[in-house]
């Protein structure tokens, strides 16, 4: 608020404001100088703001005091949260680190005032990431919270942190960010071999230099720390032989040395010890970083027939499968030197064989014909693979085929169950088991499984849990079912098996609404007739005697409007005559304009009713004795319009009875000049008043006052 000395609050100073937001942010009342702001303020958008003030004379439009400067400093309020500028936030701290470890700090920016209040001081916490992490909540310092954890178990950690300011107290504005935090590996694991003997055939006609193998030790560490070096152990045979790492698969590859003859040695058995290259001094308590398998290599003699990988193949297939599937492959490969191609062929013996086919080059045995498992559950027979360099050279296997019945009928349940419900049941409560079965021959370990048909999913009422050893249970969802307002209810229950292919059934469930004791015990299922309870509550009678108390103030207020209604227009039927002496003291529309302004405004406040008798109901007594002005000279008409006046509001034989007569004096100079027509005559001589003599009594005092002075001249009245 600006103020002038020279201001005497009359008008004639002019207060003008200009500078940073002047008309834009803020505006002044030009009369009171006061400042007001006409839109929302930031602080963060614009601190300050410098302002020039004024007061000027409005008629003269000069300065009255010196442009005066001043600055409105925006007050801060907590409207900003705490933003992490550079989340997310990717970070890495080494495995098997110590509780404390430092991985990362970070950083949330609140735009309010620092100065004032606690609207910037920021308070760090973890959502989401405990028990690995822990934060510091002052400065962000992210560290470990758990020792010894192990990136070959998790890698990967996502940690929520959030910022709140108010230092987080209830109220504060909280933003959060992500961390993705890595484990990086550490040599925290020896190398291993998966078994402890390797078996290699390798023909006596192998080169030497020439990879005859390859083994593989399995270090779950990564990088550097899961390089593997190989080694073998002075021993048996390990002069013949030597390894090298493949640096891609850290495999070792083993080679030969010396050439090999079958006819002088045919096995060899050696030792190799696989170990890391780069060891870590923390984690040499663990054991040594190194482990050792043995390898036997067999000598193969030139020119045999070829070996099959199994010694027996077992496949299955499912009956009716179309003609020229296949249903499996065998696999035999020449270990002879020349490694020559296989041929494959079935051994017919019966026309038994004729069901399957084999392709000579890949081995894959394809049906011939529709099978029937009710015809033939299982069948036998023999595939001969040879050389093709030497066909005299054939191994021969035994196929076993077994037919799988398809699956043809759905599970269904295993009995018609009668299930009860009782009226008192709790949500979640079982209340039938139920059991399935299926008509098809089914493999042992056939599971059935149940599910509530989708149509009753979003019914409130009950469910059903598989227990996933081919039963289920039905539970309530419902906290009391009402036989009064459904007895019966009709649950559909799919069933599905795991057969090949998947039947399914729905099968509905009649449950029935049972009138039960407190332990559950069933009492009665039975239809019967089910009453309302004659008692009713406290709250009940309460709600219903306050609705009968409304009720009778309604219909009260309705007569009494009614009654005054009708006694309104009995008055307004007594209103018919009415005298009204109307007081002009504005020059309105007239006699006749008794609308435009509030008739009792109008009353003379010099009149003091010294008894004030209701006028809206007639008097039980109607007589009155009036009392005679006494006539005396020059008498002005003023004292007898308030004599007049005063018996007029004392009299209850008046009417009408609900009346008001107000009478006024307007005195002499009335710019409006007299209106009345007793001034309107030239002389008093010229007038003749016996005439009120023939008015009546209500006259009879004016005919007499008149009568007696000729002379008389009244004022003026409106």
């Amino acid at each position: 608020k600006l103020h002038s000395d020279l201001d005497k609050g009359v008008g004639t100073v002019k207060y003008t404001l200009s500078g940073d937001g002047a008309g834009t942010v803020f505006t002044i009342d030009e009369t009171t100088g006061d400042i007001h702001a006409i839109r929302s303020l930031d602080r963060e958008e614009k601190p300050f703001y410098t302002l020039r003030a004024q007061a000027v004379d409005v008629d003269t439009k000069k300065p009255l005091e010196p442009e005066s400067e001043f600055i409105i400093k925006v007050q801060d309020i907590n409207d900003n949260e705490p933003k992490f500028l550079d989340g997310p936030y990717v970070a890495s701290v080494p495995e098997m680190s110590p509780v404390g470890a430092y991985v990362l700090q970070v950083k949330a920016t609140d735009a309010d005032d620092p100065t004032y209040g606690n609207s910037a001081r920021v308070v760090y916490s973890i959502l989401q990431g405990q028990p690995y992490f822990s934060i510091d909540p002052k400065t962000g310092v992210i560290r470990t919270a758990l020792p010894n954890m192990d990136r070959e178990v998790k890698e990967q950690y996502q940690v929520l942190i959030q910022a709140k300011d108010m230092g987080g107290q209830l109220g504060g504005l909280a933003g959060t960010t992500t961390v993705n935090i890595t484990l990086t590996d550490v040599n925290d694991n020896p190398p291993r071999f998966p078994k402890s003997i390797f078996h290699l055939k390798v023909p006596e006609t192998s080169h030497v230099g020439s990879a005859i193998g390859r083994i593989r030790a399995v270090d779950p560490d990564f990088g550097k720390n899961a390089e593997i070096e190989y080694n073998i152990v002075p021993g048996d045979g390990g002069n013949l032989f030597d390894i090298s790492t493949d640096e891609y698969t850290q495999e070792g590859v083993i080679k030969l040395k010396k050439p090999l003859d079958f006819e002088t040695k045919k096995a060899y058995t050696f030792k190799v010890e696989a170990s890391n290259l780069h060891l870590d001094h923390r984690f040499h308590s663990v054991g040594p970083f190194k482990d050792t398998a043995t390898v036997k290599i067999n000598v193969l003699d030139m020119d045999e027939p070829p070996v099959f990988s199994k010694p027996m193949y077992t496949m299955e297939v499912y009956e009716d499968t179309p003609v020229g599937t296949i249903i499996g492959a065998v696999t035999a490969q020449d270990l002879d030197a020349g490694s020559s191609s296989v041929r494959y062929f079935i051994d017919w013996k019966n026309d038994v064989d004729s069901y399957f086919t084999i392709d000579a080059t890949e081995g894959t045995i394809a049906t011939n014909q529709l099978l029937d498992r009710e015809s033939t559950a299982q069948y036998n027979f023999s595939i001969i693979a040879s050389k093709v360099s030497n066909p005299l050279l054939t191994s021969k296997v035994n196929v076993i085929i077994n037919v799988l019945d398809v699956n043809e009928f759905p599970p269904e349940i295993s009995v018609p169950y009668e299930t009860s419900v009782c009226e008192n049941a709790k949500p979640g409560q079982v209340i039938q088991t139920i059991t399935a079965a299926d008509k098809d021959l089914s493999p042992a370990g056939q599971r059935f499984s149940f599910k509530l048909a989708s149509e009753a999913s979003n019914k409130p009422n009950f469910t059903v849990h598989d227990y996933r050893n081919n039963t289920a249970g039905i539970e309530t969802r419902r906290n009391g079912y009402s036989r009064r307002q459904q007895e019966l209810y009709f649950l559909p229950v799919v069933i599905e098996d795991s057969s090949y292919p998947v039947q399914s059934s729905t099968n509905t469930l009649t449950i029935r609404v049972c009138r039960c004791d407190s332990d559950g015990t069933i009492q009665s299922c039975n239809v019967e007739a089910i009453f309302l309870p004659v008692g009713l509550s406290t709250g009940a009678l309460i709600a219903i005697l306050l609705c009968i108390v409304i009720l009778l103030v309604i219909v009260i207020l309705y007569v009494a409007l009614r009654r005054q209604k009708k006694k309104d227009t009995l008055m307004t039927s007594k209103e018919d005559i009415r005298d009204n002496v109307i007081h002009y003291d504005d020059e309105g529309g007239g006699e006749e304009d008794t609308q435009a302004f509030d008739i009792g405004a109008l009353r003379n406040p010099k009149v003091i009713e010294d008894n004030k008798i209701r006028r809206d109901i007639k008097p039980d007594t109607l007589r009155f004795t009036r009392h005679r002005p006494p006539a005396e000279d020059n008498t002005d008409i003023r004292d007898f319009i308030n004599q007049r006046l005063q018996e007029n509001d004392v009299d209850p034989s008046a009417p009408p009875y609900d009346s008001l007569a107000t009478y006024a004096y307007e005195g002499n100079g009335s710019v409006a000049e007299s209106l009345s027509s007793i001034d309107s005559l030239t002389t008093e001589a010229d007038q003749d008043y016996d005439y009120l003599s023939d008015w009546g009594p209500r006259f009879k005092i004016l005919a007499d006052m008149f009568g007696e002075e000729e002379s008389y001249n009244p004022d003026k009245v409106t």
